[in-house]
């Protein structure tokens, strides 16, 4: 506790002073603003600080590197604001903890079409139907997840052996404060089918980092799952009827280049997984509008496809 009491004092030192690094409190500053943009009407601009501090290190190259890091990110894009907060801890080189939470809100930009935030209900034809006023309503979430990583140069040394794998495993609890159970909402233009409730998160990376191409510091193909863990079934209906209970995949490939030592980039293309359904696809019409997802049958003999889903690009530069 003593430590943990002393740790605080110089973070608050440390932002107070706006220092790059403590020598007296070995806590590391740094950091990173970073701009996100792809082919679909999206963009965020966010700022990330970063505190990082040596904790449960040895000698042996399993713990010589071992650290405590603390992440504090305001991000905003044209249609909501968010503040987050991450703790990561690295008690093997193997292995990172992290927790956390997020708080946001948000609102609707009619020239494109899109909302931040808003209830996605059905009205009176079985239509979706928006609901939704500017700042109405908090989003927050709260995660706890674990990262396993590994490089194969570690144990290979040399130049065309940079082989790295890496798979993160969330828990993650997220709301609305203005959806009651069992209400879906929408959350930066998504598809808006998500209900307060405990979701699983995780993926798995395997990248190579070549030295032949200049610039170019990681190739790298990611794969993406996601399922949604409440359960919102009712004496009426049941949520395997439009297939809320699957899982949901997003495949990427990913190039990563830094440029300088502060200036760095990512191109990333991802294609995903969507429902197949018997009575009529995602995009037919009810009385003129788009039927409520709840009100969709998944095609059980052939309940997903692939489709491509974006190109995106993220720059970023470290301080």
């Amino acid at each position: 506790m003593k430590r943990f009491a002393i740790f605080m004092v110089c973070v608050l030192l440390t932002m107070a002073v706006f220092a790059e690094e403590s020598d007296t409190c070995n806590i590391y500053s740094s950091g990173e603003m970073f701009f996100l943009a792809s082919t679909l009407p999206e963009a965020k601009l966010g700022y990330t600080h970063s505190f990082r501090m040596p904790v449960l290190q040895g000698d042996g190259p399993l713990t010589s590197g071992n650290n405590l890091r603390l992440a504090l990110t305001a991000e905003a894009t044209p249609i909501s604001v968010n503040g987050i907060f991450k703790a990561v801890l690295t008690p093997l080189a193997v292995l990172e903890l992290t927790a956390g939470g997020r708080v946001g809100a948000g609102w609707e930009l009619d020239a494109l079409g899109v909302t931040g935030t808003g209830l996605n209900v059905a009205d009176i034809n079985g239509n979706e139907e928006l609901v939704a006023d500017p700042f109405d309503a908090i989003l927050w979430k709260g995660f706890a997840g674990g990262t396993f990583q590994f490089s194969f140069a570690a144990v290979f040394p040399g130049d065309w052996t940079h082989v790295v794998i890496q798979s993160y495993h969330e828990l993650n609890y997220h709301g609305n404060t203005k959806a009651e159970a069992g209400q879906s909402w929408y959350y930066e233009a998504d598809d808006g089918e998500n209900m307060n409730g405990l979701n699983y998160l995780g993926n798995f990376t395997l990248g190579y980092q070549t030295p032949a191409i200049r610039y170019l510091n990681m190739i790298a193909l990611q794969a993406e799952w996601e399922k949604f863990l409440y359960d919102n079934d009712t004496a009426d209906t049941k949520r395997t009827v439009w297939g809320d209970d699957l899982m949901r995949y997003t495949f990427s490939g990913i190039f990563m280049f830094g440029f300088t030592e502060k200036f760095g980039a990512a191109i990333i293309t991802q294609f995903r997984t969507r429902r197949n359904f018997t009575n009529f696809d995602e995009h037919a019409a009810n009385e003129g509008g788009v039927m409520y997802y709840q009100n969709r049958i998944l095609d059980t003999a052939d309940p997903l496809r692939i489709e491509f889903y974006r190109v995106a690009a993220a720059l970023t530069y470290r301080f």
